[in-house]
């Protein structure tokens, strides 16, 4: 646990240090929210709410992605060959995880904020709303970065990334899309219950899969 949170602290830190790298996400997040208003306000003159549902969702996996993408590509190699006589690997991808999950659900948080302030507010339910995307925000982060792992093994490819983590991140997107629009339609609770044990049985999936899987891409 010690190293864990030397780790988590040292992501901390590297961001702090790095402020433009978080500046630009947010940049990233009020231009498009910002285009696509001028887009579908402006051009069609409405959007409906499996449109407004979707589009949220498709914002915040971009956003995630470019995020997470630099997990592992701002490590040099003989910082790595350092790490690996001071930390077990699994120390090591689960600071990641847990670091990116922090970050994706603040720009979760922010970009949902923004996004209701300009195009509108038609969720009934932003309890679960917001629920929905915390466990989306840790299920995107703990996805991607075990596939930003495996992608550093091959030269940091982005495009390698996205071919990847698209197919795997997919079952998880029309998850939180179905719980988002029951949120929105103000369904109880118990009509999401099924949706959120299956987000939460797949978070718990990737994490298993991250702790056996990782250390044999570290040891490589």
């Amino acid at each position: 646990m010690a190293h864990l949170l030397a780790l988590l602290k040292k992501e901390l830190l590297l961001e702090w240090r790095m402020r433009t790298a978080l500046q630009g996400m947010l940049l990233y997040v009020v231009s498009t929210i910002f285009v696509c208003y001028l887009s579908f306000r402006l051009k069609t003159g409405a959007m409906g709410v499996p449109t407004w549902n979707a589009l949220f969702w498709i914002i915040l996996l971009f956003v995630a992605t470019t995020a997470i993408s630099k997990s592992f590509y701002q490590e040099s190699a003989n910082r790595q060959f350092y790490y690996y006589f001071l930390c077990n690997p699994e120390e090591i991808i689960f600071s990641k995880i847990i670091y990116n999950a922090l970050v994706v659900s603040v720009l979760g948080l922010l970009c949902l904020a923004f996004y209701l302030l300009v195009m509108g507010n038609p969720i009934a339910d932003l309890g679960l709303f917001v629920l929905n995307l915390v466990v989306g925000s840790v299920g995107f982060s703990s996805t991607l970065t075990l596939v930003s792992g495996i992608t550093q093994k091959a030269g940091n490819s982005t495009t390698l990334m996205a071919i990847l983590g698209f197919p795997i991140i997919l079952p998880l997107l029309l998850m939180l899309i179905k719980v988002s629009r029951n949120a929105i339609d103000g369904l109880p609770w118990s009509d999401s219950q099924d949706e959120l044990l299956v987000l939460g049985a797949l978070n718990m999936v990737v994490l298993a899969c991250s702790y056996i899987l990782f250390p044999y891409l570290w040891r490589s």
